[in-house]
């Protein structure tokens, strides 16, 4: 089950299927050469995560993720990650004081020359390296199911235009408190990053439709 599950999450997170999309189990047993009690089991799986909508007798869709849910989501987040930045400045090693530094400059290069969905990937990748150096085993697996469910809102916040030149500043803020080994500040600064998400958000949930 596990590559079939692996396989198909990462699609779906991907934008292979759109929100609202039917998952047709005939094609995609035929897709990822599995067998109709995998694909279902996966499906369950991806539906426990927020991904999958099962309909009873109408089969299994991609989970549309609604501006409002997302705002939610992000207001968990802020709490959850904001604890997790001052633990990992607690543990911080030099070796990955070293690699948060190189992402921190990774980010930067991304916006100058406006590669946004590399930013946004590598926005992404910071989060998830300060989830492993704080070591917080329930708080990371709250936030990568969190985080699965927000990735499609936040390529689209990435190409808001000004987007990325505020956030790179918060995102090397958050950098420079977790080597500093400074928790409190990590942790204010997380959360001053992730109050920004959250105002992005509802801006783009007010906007009038086009």
């Amino acid at each position: 089950m596990s590559d079939v599950l692996t396989e198909l999450r990462a699609a779906i997170l991907r934008g292979d299927f759109a929100p609202r999309q039917r998952l047709i189990e005939s094609e995609l047993v035929e897709q990822y050469s599995t067998s109709r009690f995998l694909l279902r089991t996966a499906l369950s799986q991806l539906a426990g995560e927020g991904l999958v909508e099962l309909r009873p007798n109408r089969g299994a869709r991609v989970r549309e993720i609604s501006a409002a849910e997302a705002i939610e989501i992000t207001e968990i987040r802020r709490a959850v990650e904001g604890l997790v930045a001052a633990r990992a400045a607690e543990r911080v090693t030099d070796a990955e004081i070293e690699r948060l530094r190189a992402l921190g400059d990774d980010m930067t290069a991304a916006v100058r020359r406006a590669d946004m969905l590399g930013y946004s990937e590598l926005n992404g990748q910071l989060h998830a390296r300060i989830r492993v150096i704080a070591g917080h085993t329930s708080a990371s697996r709250i936030i990568e199911q969190l985080h699965a469910q927000l990735v499609r809102h936040q390529f689209r916040l990435a190409l808001v235009p000004g987007r990325p030149a505020v956030s790179l500043p918060e995102h090397l803020a958050i950098i420079d408190a977790v080597c500093a080994r400074d928790p409190i500040e990590a942790e204010r600064a997380m959360r001053v990053h992730l109050s920004s998400v959250l105002a992005a958000l509802t801006a783009l949930a007010t906007e009038p439709a086009r």
